[in-house]
């Protein structure tokens, strides 16, 4: 035996529901600015323009980075520019309470990617550094390997993606540079 069917509630209620609704928010709403009340008896002003209380650019001195060039304190002896590559931005930021040093940088170059790498991997293997390659490179990176040291406290990650015939090397990490 079918069983009866129910029906939809009626389309009067819904429509009546929907325009209730739609009133109540269209009360809630105004074109005219909210004024609020000073909690006690002092002057209390409203500034319509907000004023920062924090810097969201660091002040020149916060960060040691450079466009265009190797930053100052930059272990360029460790962490060496092929030749025939544009340095687009580095930085190097001693890190505090430590002897290391936070570097990064990024450069552009025509050079191919395992050629790029092994500049950037020979300086790195001699002064003690051992090597860690991913059995691929990450989806969209030509080439990438990381870099260690002693107890681990110096790791660097070098990704190279490859684009158009120019190659773009990202290195990041921290270091300790060499005392020369």
């Amino acid at each position: 035996m079918p069983r009866p069917r129910r029906s939809a509630a009626p389309t009067g209620l819904t429509g009546l529901t929907a325009l209730a609704v739609a009133a109540l928010l269209a009360g809630c709403t105004t074109s005219t600015p909210a004024t609020v009340a000073p909690s006690d008896s002092s002057t209390s002003t409203l500034s319509s323009t907000p004023v920062p209380t924090e810097s969201l650019l660091p002040t020149d001195d916060a960060t040691a980075s450079a466009v265009g060039e190797l930053a100052e304190g930059f272990p360029s002896t460790l962490v060496v520019v092929p030749d025939g590559a544009e340095v687009l931005v580095s930085s190097a930021r001693p890190v505090e309470g430590s002897d290391l040093v936070e570097v990064s940088l990024n450069l552009r170059t025509v050079q191919d990617a395992a050629a790029l790498l092994d500049a950037v991997r020979a300086p790195l293997l001699a002064a003690g550094f051992a090597e860690s390659t991913p059995p691929a490179p990450e989806a969209g990176l030509a080439a990438q390997s990381t870099f260690s040291r002693a107890d681990g406290s110096e790791l660097l990650v070098v990704g190279i993606l490859d684009r158009d015939g120019v190659r773009t090397l990202t290195l990041g990490g921290r270091v300790r540079p060499p005392t020369t």
